[in-house]
């Protein structure tokens, strides 16, 4: 199999939707809806690539993974459990480190490109 890059513009390889709520317990406020793009998936399924777009809405981040993400276009925020909170809009990029514990927001609809390692809660 011959490797090539992947371009995060050009159309993903996988496409999926869900409303956030459908997931127990997730949403703390509004009605999210997430659109996900997946460009790149590692043959053990760990590490993946691609593009989300979300809705307004406040909910538990998820935990259990490192991501790095890069506003295409939005604005949204993540706040740590402790109340720290960080805002986020176009061009920005940081990394949520496996282990962050808080909430996402979406204040206008967002769009990001992503890369995530997944790690194995039972180690």
């Amino acid at each position: 199999m011959t490797a090539h890059v992947i371009n995060m513009f050009e159309d993903p390889a996988t496409r999926s939707e869900r409303r956030l709520a459908d997931l127990p317990d997730r949403v703390v406020e509004g009605d999210p809806y997430h659109k996900i793009g997946v460009h790149f998936a590692s043959p053990d399924g760990k590490l993946s690539a691609g593009t989300w777009t979300s809705t307004p809405g406040k909910w538990h981040a998820f935990a259990d993974k490192d991501e790095y993400c890069f506003i295409v276009e939005g604005h949204c925020a993540l706040i740590h459990e402790d109340g720290t909170r960080q805002d986020f809009r176009t061009g920005a990029s940081f990394i949520i480190p496996n282990g962050f514990r808080g909430y996402w927001e979406v204040l206008e609809t967002t769009t990001k490109h992503f890369v995530i390692r997944d790690h194995d809660p039972k180690g």
